[in-house]
């Protein structure tokens, strides 16, 4: 399968920040902002590696969300009292955005929030827009082992961002009533990642073979297991972390494969 390249002189993903009070996206962090544990940290290549892999998308404002069960409110520095969602526009940004936007986009600004008709559903728009290499998606899903407010779960989306030049969004379901949700711009609230388009499609995740009866491993299966498993838990003085040492050479390029445990 080709994988559409990119130059490394050319970034593979550009952000476009339109709302201008955004914190931009920044890279995800291998410790996931300093909340895994210290062993997961230096030994657990899997998830610091999982932590790691995208960006941070941060709301453009602090602002606040309530569901009574029927209608979304919501609320931000400056106001009085709760505001009925329907569709809102960041605080002041459809006058910024028509007096730099050229005329045939004015009075087209992205809303901000946007109360979907599924009952306690929210669009959030990141307050950018995004585009990839060509053949390249953005995956916009949750963030990586990085713990999020309560009271909301968000949903995953595939936008293929070399195709479609709009704004970069994604959607929440509130699940509490009881009492506000409460959003930081100083807080990731969302994780994305790039996917080569080639690597959804039908035609890969088709690709899959299920071996159901363990009677059916291969002699070469039980030896990489063993190699995996059985051998270095049975050696009293295993190096610790051996699968995220491996796993870090690999990336250098300086280690052949070698059998590791599983972090």
């Amino acid at each position: 399968m080709n994988i559409a390249p990119f130059s490394p002189a050319q970034p593979l993903v550009t952000f476009y920040r339109l709302v201008e009070a955004a914190r931009l996206p920044e890279r995800a962090d291998r410790s996931a902002g300093g909340t895994l544990p210290t062993r997961a940290s230096r030994f657990c290549d899997a998830v610091t590696n999982a932590s790691a892999f995208g960006w941070y998308l941060f709301p453009p404002i602090d602002f606040s969300l309530i569901w009574d069960g029927t209608d979304v409110f919501w609320a931000y520095a400056g106001v009085a009292d709760w505001l009925p969602l329907g569709a809102a526009q960041f605080p002041h940004f459809a006058r910024r955005f028509d007096e730099i936007a050229p005329p045939p986009a004015r009075g087209a600004s992205p809303p901000f929030l946007t109360a979907m008709p599924e009952p306690g559903m929210v669009q959030v728009w990141s307050g950018m827009i995004a585009r990839t290499a060509p053949e390249w998606s953005l995956l916009i899903r949750p963030l990586a082992n990085l713990p999020a407010g309560g009271g909301y779960s968000l949903f995953e989306g595939i936008v293929e961002t070399d195709r479609w030049f709009g704004p970069l969004f994604t959607n929440l379901r509130l699940t509490r009533t009881d009492r506000a949700v409460r959003f930081q711009a100083d807080y990731p609230f969302a994780q994305v990642q790039p996917l080569p388009r080639a690597r959804y499609q039908d035609a890969t995740l088709d690709a899959m073979n299920v071996v159901a009866d363990p009677g059916r491993l291969s002699a070469a299966d039980w030896e990489d297991y063993c190699a995996t498993v059985v051998r270095p838990n049975l050696d009293p003085g295993r190096q610790v972390g051996r699968y995220a040492v491996a796993a870090r050479r690999r990336r250098r390029g300086n280690c052949p494969h070698a059998a590791a445990p599983a972090p």
